[in-house]
């Protein structure tokens, strides 16, 4: 796959996430590195929807440590059961939160973002392997569109992790 994403130009989520979803499956379909990956997978989320922030955190040291992602600077470490996406490892459930002020607990990273959407991403053999944090700096940005058009990506990163390992 080249290096260039081919969107439409106006359209729904929907039809920007179907016209995606394949893309990003080419684009890591060769690479063995998770951390390429990951970071690709960032980068075209960001660039397909301009999102303020996208990126994963991976369960490491008894924590989810930050990965590969695309905005501002952003939290390292995140307790499994803090926030939104200590939240969404926990349960090993997506999640939608209309306005990250009135979530309990919530961890601002970053003041200007409003909303998010967490999905968590399955471990070979079971459990979770980390989460794909995305963040709006507008109130209610996401919609149920959203947690299938990311799940469907975090199920793009559980086949590689299957196929290939969780080497980084």
């Amino acid at each position: 796959m080249s290096e260039a994403l081919s969107l439409p130009k106006t359209g729904s989520r929907t039809e920007v996430y179907e016209a995606l979803i394949p893309q990003i499956a080419s684009l890591i379909s060769d690479e063995p590195d998770l951390t390429a990956n990951l970071a690709n997978i960032a980068a075209a989320l960001k660039e397909a929807f301009g999102f303020f922030w996208v990126g994963f955190y991976v369960a490491k040291e008894g924590q989810l440590v930050l990965s590969a992602f695309q905005g501002p600077i952003a939290c390292t470490r995140i307790e499994f059961d803090k926030g939104v996406c200590g939240r969404a490892y926990s349960t090993g459930e997506g999640i939608i939160v209309p306005d990250v002020d009135a979530f309990p607990g919530h961890i601002a990273c970053s003041s200007l973002s409003r909303s998010e959407v967490v999905v968590p991403i399955a471990a070979p053999g079971g459990g979770v392997f980390g989460v794909l944090d995305v963040d709006s700096d507008r109130l209610d940005d996401f919609s149920e569109v959203d947690l299938k058009g990311l799940s469907a990506v975090a199920a793009l990163v559980e086949d590689k992790l299957n196929r290939d390992g969780a080497a980084q």
